[in-house]
Protein backbone atom coordinates (compact mmCIF):
# COMPACT_ATOMS: atom_id res chain seq x y z
CA UNK A 1 0.00 0.00 0.00
CA UNK A 2 1.24 3.49 -0.92
CA UNK A 3 0.56 6.34 1.53
CA UNK A 4 1.24 10.04 1.12
CA UNK A 5 1.42 12.17 4.29
CA UNK A 6 1.09 15.77 3.12
CA UNK A 7 1.35 19.31 4.51
CA UNK A 8 2.95 18.36 7.83
CA UNK A 9 5.96 19.64 9.74
CA UNK A 10 8.34 16.70 9.70
CA UNK A 11 10.63 16.26 12.71
CA UNK A 12 13.18 13.44 12.56
CA UNK A 13 15.61 13.83 15.49
CA UNK A 14 17.92 11.10 14.21
CA UNK A 15 18.73 13.25 11.18
CA UNK A 16 18.21 16.67 12.80
CA UNK A 17 15.42 17.24 10.27
CA UNK A 18 12.77 19.82 11.15
CA UNK A 19 10.85 21.53 8.36
CA UNK A 20 7.62 21.31 6.34
CA UNK A 21 7.77 18.27 4.08
CA UNK A 22 5.75 15.37 2.71
CA UNK A 23 6.39 11.73 3.61
CA UNK A 24 5.92 8.91 1.13
CA UNK A 25 5.38 5.30 2.20
CA UNK A 26 5.28 2.09 0.17
CA UNK A 27 5.35 -1.58 1.17
CA UNK A 28 5.55 -0.62 4.84
CA UNK A 29 8.71 1.49 4.44
CA UNK A 30 9.63 5.16 4.15
CA UNK A 31 10.52 5.71 0.49
CA UNK A 32 10.96 9.49 0.45
CA UNK A 33 10.78 12.60 2.64
CA UNK A 34 10.29 15.86 0.75
CA UNK A 35 9.89 15.28 -2.97
CA UNK A 36 7.97 12.28 -4.29
CA UNK A 37 10.15 9.35 -5.35
CA UNK A 38 10.66 8.54 -9.00
CA UNK A 39 7.59 6.94 -10.53
CA UNK A 40 5.29 7.93 -7.66
CA UNK A 41 3.14 10.18 -9.82
CA UNK A 42 2.37 7.44 -12.32
CA UNK A 43 -0.34 5.82 -10.23
CA UNK A 44 -0.25 7.96 -7.04
CA UNK A 45 -1.03 6.91 -3.48
CA UNK A 46 -3.68 4.52 -2.25
CA UNK A 47 -4.29 6.87 0.68
CA UNK A 48 -3.42 10.46 1.55
CA UNK A 49 -3.17 11.75 5.11
CA UNK A 50 -3.53 15.52 5.44
CA UNK A 51 -1.18 16.56 8.27
CA UNK A 52 -1.95 20.28 8.11
CA UNK A 53 -1.11 22.00 11.43
CA UNK A 54 0.38 18.73 12.65
CA UNK A 55 3.82 17.34 13.34
CA UNK A 56 4.96 14.15 11.63
CA UNK A 57 7.61 12.29 13.61
CA UNK A 58 8.90 8.75 14.10
CA UNK A 59 6.67 6.55 16.21
CA UNK A 60 7.57 6.78 19.87
CA UNK A 61 9.83 4.16 21.45
CA UNK A 62 8.98 3.25 25.06
CA UNK A 63 11.58 1.42 27.16
CA UNK A 64 9.14 0.22 29.84
CA UNK A 65 5.57 -0.85 29.16
CA UNK A 66 3.93 -3.73 30.98
CA UNK A 67 1.38 -5.45 28.75
CA UNK A 68 0.18 -7.72 31.58
CA UNK A 69 0.43 -10.88 29.48
CA UNK A 70 1.02 -13.60 30.40
CA UNK A 71 -0.55 -13.94 33.82
CA UNK A 72 -2.29 -10.66 34.59
CA UNK A 73 -4.99 -10.55 31.92
CA UNK A 74 -7.55 -9.45 34.53
CA UNK A 75 -5.63 -6.16 34.74
CA UNK A 76 -5.14 -5.65 31.01
CA UNK A 77 -5.02 -7.58 27.75
CA UNK A 78 -2.56 -7.38 24.91
CA UNK A 79 -5.32 -5.97 22.70
CA UNK A 80 -6.27 -3.18 25.12
CA UNK A 81 -2.67 -2.10 25.72
CA UNK A 82 -1.78 -2.21 22.04
CA UNK A 83 -4.75 0.08 21.39
CA UNK A 84 -3.40 2.38 24.11
CA UNK A 85 0.07 2.34 22.54
CA UNK A 86 -1.30 3.27 19.12
CA UNK A 87 -3.47 6.03 20.63
CA UNK A 88 -0.34 7.42 22.26
CA UNK A 89 1.76 7.28 19.09
CA UNK A 90 3.94 4.50 20.54
CA UNK A 91 5.04 2.09 17.81
CA UNK A 92 7.83 0.21 19.60
CA UNK A 93 8.11 -0.84 23.24
CA UNK A 94 10.15 -2.96 25.60
CA UNK A 95 8.22 -5.29 27.88
CA UNK A 96 9.75 -5.96 31.35
CA UNK A 97 10.10 -9.59 32.48
CA UNK A 98 7.86 -9.44 35.56
CA UNK A 99 4.96 -11.31 34.00
CA UNK A 100 3.46 -14.46 35.52
CA UNK A 101 5.40 -16.62 34.97
CA UNK A 102 8.39 -14.33 34.43
CA UNK A 103 10.03 -14.21 31.01
CA UNK A 104 12.75 -16.69 31.90
CA UNK A 105 12.11 -19.37 29.27
CA UNK A 106 12.36 -19.11 25.46
CA UNK A 107 8.86 -20.54 24.97
CA UNK A 108 7.27 -17.72 26.96
CA UNK A 109 9.18 -15.10 24.98
CA UNK A 110 8.23 -16.69 21.67
CA UNK A 111 4.58 -16.87 22.72
CA UNK A 112 4.49 -13.17 23.63
CA UNK A 113 6.16 -12.16 20.38
CA UNK A 114 3.80 -14.35 18.37
CA UNK A 115 0.76 -12.80 20.06
CA UNK A 116 2.08 -9.32 19.29
CA UNK A 117 2.67 -9.85 15.57
CA UNK A 118 -0.79 -8.78 14.38
CA UNK A 119 -0.91 -5.90 11.86
CA UNK A 120 -1.26 -2.56 13.59
CA UNK A 121 0.26 -3.82 16.85
CA UNK A 122 3.37 -2.04 18.14
CA UNK A 123 6.70 -3.82 17.85
CA UNK A 124 7.17 -5.64 21.16
CA UNK A 125 10.71 -6.25 22.42
CA UNK A 126 10.73 -8.57 25.44
CA UNK A 127 13.32 -8.01 28.15
CA UNK A 128 14.33 -11.36 29.54
CA UNK A 129 14.69 -12.27 33.20
CA UNK A 130 18.28 -12.10 34.41
CA UNK A 131 17.72 -14.86 36.97
CA UNK A 132 15.32 -17.80 37.10
CA UNK A 133 11.90 -16.69 38.37
CA UNK A 134 13.54 -13.33 39.14
CA UNK A 135 14.66 -14.83 42.44
CA UNK A 136 18.25 -13.61 42.16
CA UNK A 137 19.73 -17.05 42.66
CA UNK A 138 20.43 -18.82 39.35
CA UNK A 139 21.17 -17.22 35.98
CA UNK A 140 18.77 -17.81 33.13
CA UNK A 141 19.88 -19.23 29.79
CA UNK A 142 20.52 -15.78 28.37
CA UNK A 143 21.80 -17.03 25.02
CA UNK A 144 18.61 -19.01 24.40
CA UNK A 145 16.43 -16.12 25.52
CA UNK A 146 18.29 -13.73 23.21
CA UNK A 147 17.78 -16.15 20.33
CA UNK A 148 14.06 -16.19 21.17
CA UNK A 149 13.96 -12.39 20.85
CA UNK A 150 14.99 -10.77 24.15
CA UNK A 151 16.76 -7.44 23.66
CA UNK A 152 18.24 -7.21 27.17
CA UNK A 153 18.11 -8.82 30.62
CA UNK A 154 16.58 -7.34 33.73
CA UNK A 155 15.34 -8.07 37.25
CA UNK A 156 12.31 -5.76 37.02
CA UNK A 157 11.92 -4.34 40.55
CA UNK A 158 13.49 -7.33 42.29
CA UNK A 159 17.07 -6.82 43.39
CA UNK A 160 19.80 -9.43 43.27
CA UNK A 161 20.97 -9.47 46.88
CA UNK A 162 23.84 -11.91 46.26
CA UNK A 163 26.49 -9.72 44.64
CA UNK A 164 28.39 -12.76 43.37
CA UNK A 165 25.33 -13.74 41.34
CA UNK A 166 25.14 -10.20 39.97
CA UNK A 167 28.84 -10.28 39.11
CA UNK A 168 28.45 -13.60 37.26
CA UNK A 169 25.40 -12.29 35.43
CA UNK A 170 27.29 -9.23 34.23
CA UNK A 171 30.32 -11.30 33.23
CA UNK A 172 28.15 -13.68 31.20
CA UNK A 173 26.27 -10.83 29.54
CA UNK A 174 29.48 -8.97 28.73
CA UNK A 175 31.04 -12.06 27.14
CA UNK A 176 28.10 -12.42 24.76
CA UNK A 177 27.44 -8.72 24.19
CA UNK A 178 24.08 -8.71 25.97
CA UNK A 179 22.76 -5.60 27.70
CA UNK A 180 21.84 -5.68 31.39
CA UNK A 181 19.08 -3.35 32.60
CA UNK A 182 18.76 -2.77 36.33
CA UNK A 183 16.84 -0.63 38.78
CA UNK A 184 19.04 0.69 41.57
CA UNK A 185 17.30 0.04 44.86
CA UNK A 186 18.69 -1.55 48.01
CA UNK A 187 15.90 -3.89 49.23
CA UNK A 188 16.92 -3.62 52.88
CA UNK A 189 17.02 0.17 52.98
CA UNK A 190 13.71 0.25 51.11
CA UNK A 191 12.05 -2.46 53.21
CA UNK A 192 8.39 -1.66 53.99
CA UNK A 193 8.84 1.82 52.53
CA UNK A 194 6.05 3.35 50.47
CA UNK A 195 7.12 6.98 49.90
CA UNK A 196 10.17 9.21 49.72
CA UNK A 197 11.83 9.58 53.11
CA UNK A 198 11.15 13.27 53.65
CA UNK A 199 8.82 15.80 55.21
CA UNK A 200 5.72 14.60 53.36
CA UNK A 201 6.13 10.99 54.48
CA UNK A 202 6.80 12.12 58.03
CA UNK A 203 3.68 14.32 58.08
CA UNK A 204 1.50 11.55 56.65
CA UNK A 205 2.98 8.84 58.87
CA UNK A 206 4.26 6.80 55.91
CA UNK A 207 7.33 4.58 56.03
CA UNK A 208 10.02 6.27 53.94
CA UNK A 209 12.48 5.05 51.31
CA UNK A 210 15.65 7.17 51.55
CA UNK A 211 17.67 8.35 48.57
CA UNK A 212 20.58 6.24 49.81
CA UNK A 213 18.52 3.17 48.92
CA UNK A 214 19.20 4.21 45.33
CA UNK A 215 22.77 5.45 45.71
CA UNK A 216 24.01 2.47 47.77
CA UNK A 217 22.67 0.11 45.11
CA UNK A 218 24.18 2.29 42.38
CA UNK A 219 27.61 2.07 43.98
CA UNK A 220 27.57 -1.72 43.76
CA UNK A 221 26.10 -1.87 40.27
CA UNK A 222 28.51 0.67 38.80
CA UNK A 223 31.56 -0.94 40.39
CA UNK A 224 30.58 -4.34 38.98
CA UNK A 225 29.93 -2.77 35.59
CA UNK A 226 33.41 -1.26 35.66
CA UNK A 227 34.85 -4.66 36.55
CA UNK A 228 33.02 -6.58 33.81
CA UNK A 229 32.64 -4.04 31.00
CA UNK A 230 28.96 -4.98 30.60
CA UNK A 231 26.63 -2.76 28.58
CA UNK A 232 24.53 -1.34 31.40
CA UNK A 233 21.24 0.52 31.38
CA UNK A 234 19.87 1.94 34.62
CA UNK A 235 16.11 2.20 34.75
CA UNK A 236 13.89 4.71 36.52
CA UNK A 237 16.50 6.99 38.08
CA UNK A 238 14.72 8.99 40.77
CA UNK A 239 17.23 11.23 42.56
CA UNK A 240 19.69 14.04 41.91
CA UNK A 241 22.36 12.16 43.87
CA UNK A 242 21.84 9.05 41.75
CA UNK A 243 22.11 11.06 38.55
CA UNK A 244 25.35 12.67 39.72
CA UNK A 245 26.83 9.20 40.27
CA UNK A 246 25.90 8.11 36.75
CA UNK A 247 27.45 11.24 35.23
CA UNK A 248 30.65 10.59 37.19
CA UNK A 249 30.67 6.93 36.12
CA UNK A 250 30.44 7.93 32.46
CA UNK A 251 33.30 10.36 32.91
CA UNK A 252 35.31 7.45 34.34
CA UNK A 253 34.68 5.40 31.22
CA UNK A 254 31.83 3.11 32.33
CA UNK A 255 29.40 2.32 29.49
CA UNK A 256 26.08 3.22 31.12
CA UNK A 257 22.81 4.74 29.98
CA UNK A 258 19.75 5.61 32.04
CA UNK A 259 16.12 6.65 31.79
CA UNK A 260 13.50 8.47 33.83
CA UNK A 261 9.73 8.03 33.93
CA UNK A 262 7.13 10.60 32.92
CA UNK A 263 5.86 10.57 36.51
CA UNK A 264 9.20 11.47 38.08
CA UNK A 265 9.77 14.11 35.40
CA UNK A 266 6.68 16.08 36.42
CA UNK A 267 5.76 15.06 39.97
CA UNK A 268 7.33 15.02 43.44
CA UNK A 269 6.42 13.67 46.86
CA UNK A 270 4.14 16.66 47.49
CA UNK A 271 1.84 15.28 44.79
CA UNK A 272 0.91 12.44 47.12
CA UNK A 273 -1.45 15.04 48.60
CA UNK A 274 -3.77 13.35 51.04
CA UNK A 275 -2.77 9.73 50.39
CA UNK A 276 -3.51 9.69 46.63
CA UNK A 277 -2.98 6.00 45.73
CA UNK A 278 -2.38 6.94 42.08
CA UNK A 279 0.87 8.51 43.28
CA UNK A 280 2.08 5.24 44.84
CA UNK A 281 4.95 4.49 42.47
CA UNK A 282 8.18 2.54 42.29
CA UNK A 283 10.60 4.18 42.85
CA UNK A 284 8.72 6.70 44.99
CA UNK A 285 8.19 10.29 43.92
CA UNK A 286 11.03 12.19 45.51
CA UNK A 287 11.70 15.77 46.63
CA UNK A 288 11.07 18.78 44.35
CA UNK A 289 14.84 19.28 44.04
CA UNK A 290 15.20 15.72 42.73
CA UNK A 291 12.42 16.27 40.20
CA UNK A 292 14.06 19.48 38.99
CA UNK A 293 17.45 17.77 38.64
CA UNK A 294 15.89 14.97 36.58
CA UNK A 295 14.20 17.50 34.28
CA UNK A 296 17.48 19.30 33.73
CA UNK A 297 19.36 16.03 33.28
CA UNK A 298 16.99 14.85 30.58
CA UNK A 299 17.35 18.18 28.78
CA UNK A 300 21.16 18.08 28.92
CA UNK A 301 21.43 14.46 27.81
CA UNK A 302 22.76 13.21 31.14
CA UNK A 303 19.57 11.11 31.16
CA UNK A 304 19.27 9.32 27.85
CA UNK A 305 15.58 8.56 27.52
CA UNK A 306 12.10 9.17 28.85
CA UNK A 307 9.78 6.20 29.38
CA UNK A 308 6.16 5.75 30.41
CA UNK A 309 6.77 2.90 32.89
CA UNK A 310 3.25 1.87 31.85
CA UNK A 311 1.74 -0.36 34.56
CA UNK A 312 -2.01 -1.04 34.33
CA UNK A 313 -3.46 -1.73 37.76
CA UNK A 314 -7.05 -2.76 38.41
CA UNK A 315 -9.28 -0.48 40.49
CA UNK A 316 -9.47 -2.84 43.45
CA UNK A 317 -5.69 -2.70 43.87
CA UNK A 318 -5.69 1.11 43.88
CA UNK A 319 -8.82 1.92 45.88
CA UNK A 320 -7.15 1.06 49.17
CA UNK A 321 -5.13 2.93 51.80
CA UNK A 322 -1.95 4.43 50.32
CA UNK A 323 0.45 2.03 51.96
CA UNK A 324 -1.56 -0.96 50.73
CA UNK A 325 -2.14 0.26 47.17
CA UNK A 326 -0.31 -1.50 44.35
CA UNK A 327 2.48 0.51 42.78
CA UNK A 328 2.28 1.72 39.19
CA UNK A 329 0.46 4.01 36.78
CA UNK A 330 -0.78 3.84 33.23
CA UNK A 331 1.36 5.88 30.85
CA UNK A 332 1.42 4.80 27.19
CA UNK A 333 -1.13 7.42 26.17
CA UNK A 334 0.55 10.14 28.22
CA UNK A 335 4.14 9.74 27.04
CA UNK A 336 3.80 12.20 24.16
CA UNK A 337 1.78 15.00 25.83
CA UNK A 338 3.97 14.89 28.95
CA UNK A 339 7.07 15.06 26.76
CA UNK A 340 5.62 18.14 25.06
CA UNK A 341 4.73 19.68 28.43
CA UNK A 342 8.29 19.21 29.69
CA UNK A 343 9.73 20.61 26.45
CA UNK A 344 7.53 23.69 26.67
CA UNK A 345 8.37 24.32 30.32
CA UNK A 346 12.11 23.86 29.66
CA UNK A 347 11.97 25.93 26.45
CA UNK A 348 13.50 23.07 24.47
CA UNK A 349 13.26 22.72 20.68
CA UNK A 350 10.95 19.87 19.70
CA UNK A 351 13.64 18.11 17.69
CA UNK A 352 15.65 17.72 20.90
CA UNK A 353 12.70 16.78 23.11
CA UNK A 354 11.32 14.19 20.69
CA UNK A 355 14.74 12.57 20.48
CA UNK A 356 14.28 11.41 24.08
CA UNK A 357 11.25 9.31 23.09
CA UNK A 358 12.32 8.22 19.60
CA UNK A 359 15.92 7.90 18.44
CA UNK A 360 17.57 7.85 21.90
CA UNK A 361 15.56 4.94 23.34
CA UNK A 362 15.91 3.16 19.98
CA UNK A 363 19.69 3.47 20.37
CA UNK A 364 19.47 1.88 23.82
CA UNK A 365 17.47 -1.03 22.40
CA UNK A 366 20.29 -1.44 19.88
CA UNK A 367 20.56 -3.42 16.69
CA UNK A 368 18.36 -6.20 18.07
CA UNK A 369 15.29 -4.08 17.32
CA UNK A 370 16.20 -3.86 13.63
CA UNK A 371 17.44 -1.15 11.30
CA UNK A 372 15.64 2.16 11.10
CA UNK A 373 13.94 2.17 14.50
CA UNK A 374 13.13 5.64 15.78
CA UNK A 375 13.72 7.49 12.51
CA UNK A 376 11.98 8.55 9.30
CA UNK A 377 15.06 7.87 7.17
CA UNK A 378 14.47 6.42 3.72
CA UNK A 379 14.28 2.64 4.03
CA UNK A 380 13.18 2.70 7.67
CA UNK A 381 9.96 0.95 8.73
CA UNK A 382 6.96 3.24 8.28
CA UNK A 383 6.37 3.67 12.01
CA UNK A 384 4.96 7.17 12.11
CA UNK A 385 3.16 9.41 14.59
CA UNK A 386 1.14 12.39 13.37
CA UNK A 387 0.06 14.70 16.19
CA UNK A 388 -1.42 18.12 16.71
CA UNK A 389 0.79 19.89 19.28
CA UNK A 390 -1.88 22.47 20.06
CA UNK A 391 -4.94 20.21 20.45
CA UNK A 392 -5.95 19.56 24.04
CA UNK A 393 -6.22 16.15 25.61
CA UNK A 394 -8.13 15.80 28.86
CA UNK A 395 -7.01 12.80 30.88
CA UNK A 396 -10.14 10.98 31.99
CA UNK A 397 -10.95 7.35 32.62
CA UNK A 398 -13.30 7.41 29.62
CA UNK A 399 -10.63 8.80 27.28
CA UNK A 400 -7.97 6.25 28.19
CA UNK A 401 -7.93 3.19 25.97
CA UNK A 402 -5.73 1.27 28.38
CA UNK A 403 -7.58 -1.11 30.65
CA UNK A 404 -5.64 0.52 33.49
CA UNK A 405 -7.20 3.86 34.43
CA UNK A 406 -4.72 4.59 37.22
CA UNK A 407 -2.63 7.73 36.81
CA UNK A 408 -1.83 10.74 38.99
CA UNK A 409 -2.61 12.89 35.93
CA UNK A 410 -6.34 12.12 35.94
CA UNK A 411 -8.21 15.34 35.28
CA UNK A 412 -5.20 17.10 33.75
CA UNK A 413 -5.55 19.10 30.52
CA UNK A 414 -2.53 18.40 28.31
CA UNK A 415 -1.48 19.56 24.85
CA UNK A 416 -0.65 17.09 22.09
CA UNK A 417 -3.30 14.87 20.57
CA UNK A 418 -2.28 11.99 18.31
CA UNK A 419 -4.17 12.21 15.05
CA UNK A 420 -2.74 9.17 13.32
CA UNK A 421 -0.36 6.30 14.08
CA UNK A 422 1.13 4.07 11.40
CA UNK A 423 2.98 0.86 12.19
CA UNK A 424 4.85 -0.58 9.20
CA UNK A 425 2.41 1.32 7.01
CA UNK A 426 -0.72 -0.07 8.72
CA UNK A 427 -3.14 2.47 10.16
CA UNK A 428 -3.05 1.52 13.85
CA UNK A 429 -4.87 4.58 15.18
CA UNK A 430 -7.06 7.19 13.49
CA UNK A 431 -7.87 9.98 15.90
CA UNK A 432 -8.53 12.64 13.29
CA UNK A 433 -12.08 13.14 14.51
CA UNK A 434 -11.64 12.11 18.14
Amino acid sequence: MKIHISNGRVIDPANQFDRPADVFIARGRIVAVGDAPAGWGHDGANATIDASNCIVCPGLVDLAARLREPGFEYRATLESEMAAAAAGGVTRLACPPDTDPPLDEPGLVEMLRHRARLPGFAHVHPVGALTVQLKGERLTEMAELAEAGCVAFDQANRAIVDTQVLLRAMQYAANFGFAVWLQALDPFLARKGVAHDGEVAARLGLVGIPVVAETIALTTILQLARETGVRLHLRRISSAAGLDMIVAARAAGIAVTCDVTINHLHLCDQDIGYFNPHARLDPPLRAPSDRDALRAGLASGAIDALCSDHTPVDDDAKQTPFDEAEVGATGLELLLPLTLKWASEMNLPLVKALARVTTDPARILGSSCGDGAGTLAVGAPADVCVFDPHASLRVTRENLKSQGKNTPFLGAELKGRVRCTLIEGHLAHDGAFA
